[in-house]
């Protein structure tokens, strides 16, 4: 059974960082696609960020120049670097993984998915 657990959310004051890590286990083989999605209360998912599998990255475009991905495909696992983090940042983190080889914004495209971590941005 496959499973993505998330760790590093917290709280941060506005301005600051935080670094979110995701493991995958229950299969030898990565995933050709992992990425990060975000959900603040009343609002939908949203794409954050995507890794494929040769490294190749994606950004949303309100995350471009402060959040950077990153992956270890030795320990199947996704990294989520947020800099100059800001209240509207303030959310739910969910760690998503597919077998596909393009990175989807919609979150119907991802087939799993951790349980959150939560990230709050205090101003």
């Amino acid at each position: 059974q496959v499973q993505l657990v998330e760790s590093g959310g917290g709280l941060v004051q506005a301005g600051g960082s935080l670094r979110l890590s995701c493991a995958a286990s229950g299969r030898t083989f990565g995933f050709t696609a992992m990425g990060w999605f975000r959900q603040a209360p009343g609002k939908e998912r949203e794409f954050v960020a995507g890794i494929r599998w040769s490294g190749s990255t994606y950004y949303a475009d309100s995350d471009k120049g402060r959040f950077t991905i990153s992956r270890d495909n030795a320990k199947n696992s996704v990294y989520l670097q947020m800099n100059s983090l800001k209240p509207e940042d303030t959310a739910v983190y969910y760690c998503a993984a597919a077998d596909k080889r393009a990175i989807d914004v919609n979150s119907d495209s991802w087939a799993y998915w951790g349980q959150g971590t939560q990230v709050t941005v205090s101003s």
